[in-house]
């Protein structure tokens, strides 16, 4: 029998397919695959990333609360003021209590005084540390991450091979692609 020749399909520019299983009423968000071996190696095809991760609704609220948990939770105010306690000085009453016709003192270190002690003031060292709950900490990075591949800014990496050692070759490549001043490599 004489074999029919079908016309090669082209082949699917999906290099990646997702390998944690996607619900059927949701589909794979896309992302190009770029190389980091040569300046012009761009586009080197197509990765299927999971829509639980990089599909989320961008919640602004969720991205507030994680940076400045992030900001907070190591920080320690080291201010501290003296109160009319520990200012140097103060130990006697200033003048009698009556019959000089001046206000009643009982101490030059009060805070009314110049030079009396604060009050109400910093009595550091204060510390800021809490816990954000888990869920909404990977919810925020959940956001992070769709935000900035819907941003175009998220890049995709084949592997991260360089033909060299040297870190101005990684500067030179961002550079040229227009990555932005920032950059953070990540590797899983």
């Amino acid at each position: 029998p004489e074999k029919l020749l079908l016309p090669a399909l082209p082949r699917s520019p999906v290099l990646r397919a997702c390998s944690v299983p996607v619900p059927p009423h949701r589909s794979p968000v896309q992302a190009w695959v770029e190389s980091l071996r040569h300046h012009d190696d761009e586009r080197r095809g197509l990765t299927d990333l999971h829509p639980d991760v990089f599909a989320v609704r961008p919640r602004l609220d969720i991205l507030h609360m994680v940076a400045m948990w992030q900001k907070n939770f190591k920080r320690i105010s080291y201010a501290k003021v003296k109160t009319r306690a520990e200012v140097r000085g103060g130990g006697r009453k200033p003048w009698r209590q009556k019959g000089s016709g001046r206000a009643r003192h009982g101490s030059i270190r009060s805070p009314l005084w110049r030079g009396g002690g604060i009050a109400h003031g910093p009595r550091g060292p204060t510390s800021y540390y809490y816990m954000l709950p888990m869920k909404v900490r990977v919810l925020g990075l959940k956001v992070a991450l769709t935000v900035k591949l819907m941003q175009d800014d998220l890049h995709v990496v084949d592997g991260l091979e360089i033909p060299t050692a040297d870190p101005q070759y990684l500067l030179d490549l961002a550079r040229y692609r227009r990555w932005g001043r920032s950059v953070l490599i990540v590797d899983v």
